[in-house]
């Protein structure tokens, strides 16, 4: 897939697609003859994981620390401290979902209120 197909599928912008390439996020899978970005479905699949971290707040620092998790457990090498950043990035994810949660609830209470008045 090309980038605009992959900005499609992921709801990311272009800009942002090479940027996390840029910063060493998402590495195309390949390039076109004409030097044009290729991507496949391990890379949609990592964008779509970033994607979603997106909405918790994590920064590009802790992005790149999960996908390095993930990646020594891809390659059949799981270590001890990437099974140990998983766990904490899984305790950690549950927690800043709950904290939206809240949010959302109380945003939804606010509104009621100006509803009813």
């Amino acid at each position: 897939m090309h980038i605009g197909e992959i900005a499609e599928l992921t709801g990311l912008s272009l800009r942002t697609i090479r940027h996390y390439d840029d910063v060493g996020l998402v590495t195309p899978s390949g390039r076109s003859d004409g030097g044009f970005r290729e991507y496949g479905p391990a890379d949609l699949s990592r964008l779509m994981l970033i994607r979603r971290m997106k909405p918790l707040g994590y920064s590009l620092e802790q992005m790149a620390e999960l996908l390095a998790a993930i990646d020594v457990g891809a390659d059949g090498d799981e270590t001890p401290a990437a099974e140990a950043a998983l766990g904490r990035f899984r305790r950690d994810a549950r927690e800043r979902r709950e904290k939206l949660a809240a949010q959302l609830a109380m945003a939804d209470e606010f509104i009621e209120e100006l509803d009813a008045r």
